[in-house]
């Protein structure tokens, strides 16, 4: 129970009747601009840095841990990591370097695929994030192990597949500036198509007789999450990597994964959403494109059980995703679209970010601005940035370019 008094009024007599009025009444006694509440789909305006962190944060992280990604488990399993490959690559620019993560109880290993400027002198930053059908479709090079955890009905793991995704990842942009590029496949990790959890890594975590994740506990996302932050448990040991300068990125469901990765692990130094819509970075309570009764339909494993509550009843969540982009501040934050991405929704994705600005702001950081911008004129001026590009859902080298300038901001 709690009993909601006006702060002003018992400032000067608090000292003697909080302790007594909460003898009396048996209740927790707080000021009511201290309590959680129902933020719904606006700006989140909050009045001083201490009630952030103190008050709303912890309930808007519980919200979100709870509600839709699940939490992820306390039970830790061993993981160690073996060097299985390195070379020269695209012609001297880099160097290619293969790393085994064993997961103890997983049937193989998650390769770890990382280029890394071969000119640097000392440790370089990197960007992190998950590819979606295999190491070695991110570029032709010979050297890289052919993924073997094919997704559902896809014939993946043969040589004419080689470089098939090149287009979504630069690496000579990456590499010309200085930065390394670090990946792992998702389906090593945990399949994406609804297997009843029975393969990837939830039945590592299962109590004695649990045969598929509680209500509240954590979904292929928060699974995809929490091997982000393993790959980054290395990176700390990696000499090659400035551990302090990685960024973590995503696309579409990949960039629902960088944002509560970034929202669960602070050594992620900037966070990037390219195209994430629905329980990514747009907002829900639209009901624009994407929303969350379709995403449950047609991706039941993604996010834990309890989402189920939101189908088409948007406007019971506690807090929109301005929410999830809020807890990652103050470190920066990059929200992008694409003016032909409708399902994913730019102009939800949009407001979330300038919704979460406030938040930035009371730590003395710069968030968005109104009005949306114009197509392909970033908006990277503040500490959150957004950009909407011409062209449909994708990742290229126009979002890459912009990533990059927002990441020299910060570690150059």
């Amino acid at each position: 129970m709690y009993i909601c008094v006006n702060a002003n009024f018992l400032r000067p007599m608090k000292k003697f009747l909080l302790p007594l009025l909460a003898l009396v009444v048996g209740a927790s006694l707080v000021s009511c601009d201290e309590q959680p509440r129902i933020y719904g789909a606006e700006p989140l305006e909050i009045s001083s840095l201490r009630q952030w962190e103190r008050v709303h944060r912890p309930a808007i992280y519980d919200f979100f841990e709870k509600e839709v990604y699940g939490c992820m488990p306390e039970k830790q399993v061993p993981i160690r990591y073996e060097l299985l490959s390195e070379g020269e690559a695209l012609g001297g620019k880099a160097v290619r370097r293969e790393v085994a993560m064993h997961i103890e109880g997983m049937a193989t290993p998650v390769p770890i695929l990382m280029y890394i400027p071969a000119a640097a002198e000392g440790a370089v930053p990197a960007f992190l994030g998950m590819n979606f059908k295999g190491n070695h479709q991110i570029n032709p090079d010979p050297e890289i192990t052919i993924s073997v955890n094919a997704p559902k009905g896809e014939e993946l793991g043969s040589d004419p597949e080689r470089g098939a995704a090149t287009s979504r990842w630069p690496l000579e942009l990456l590499m010309d500036n200085g930065y390394a590029l670090v990946t792992i496949y998702r389906g090593d990790v945990d399949p994406d198509f609804d297997d009843g959890f029975q393969n990837g890594v939830h039945p590592l975590f299962y109590a004695e007789g649990q045969s598929s994740p509680a209500a509240e506990e954590w979904g292929t996302i928060g699974a995809w999450a929490w091997s982000l932050s393993r790959v980054m448990d290395y990176l700390e040991t990696d000499k090659d990597i400035d551990a302090e300068r990685v960024a973590v990125i995503g696309h579409s469901r990949l960039g629902k994964t960088s944002l509560w990765a970034g929202a669960t692990d602070p050594r992620f130094a900037i966070v990037i959403s390219n195209d994430s819509g629905c329980g990514g970075a747009a907002l829900s309570m639209r009901k624009h494109g994407e929303t969350v009764e379709v995403i449950n339909k047609n991706f039941p494993h993604w996010f834990c059980d309890n989402y189920n509550k939101y189908s088409n009843n948007e406007e019971a969540l506690m807090v929109d995703q301005q929410g999830l982009l809020a807890l990652i501040a103050p470190r920066p934050l990059y929200v992008a679209s694409a003016v032909e991405d409708d399902w994913a929704d730019p102009e939800g994705e949009y407001l979330s970010a300038l919704y979460a600005s406030p938040v930035y702001e009371l730590y003395g950081k710069k968030g968005l601005v109104s009005p949306m911008p114009a197509v392909d004129e970033p908006m990277m001026e503040g500490d959150v940035a957004y950009h909407i590009r011409k062209g449909g859902h994708d990742i290229n080298l126009y979002d890459w370019t912009q990533y990059v300038k927002f990441a020299d901001k910060y570690f150059k």
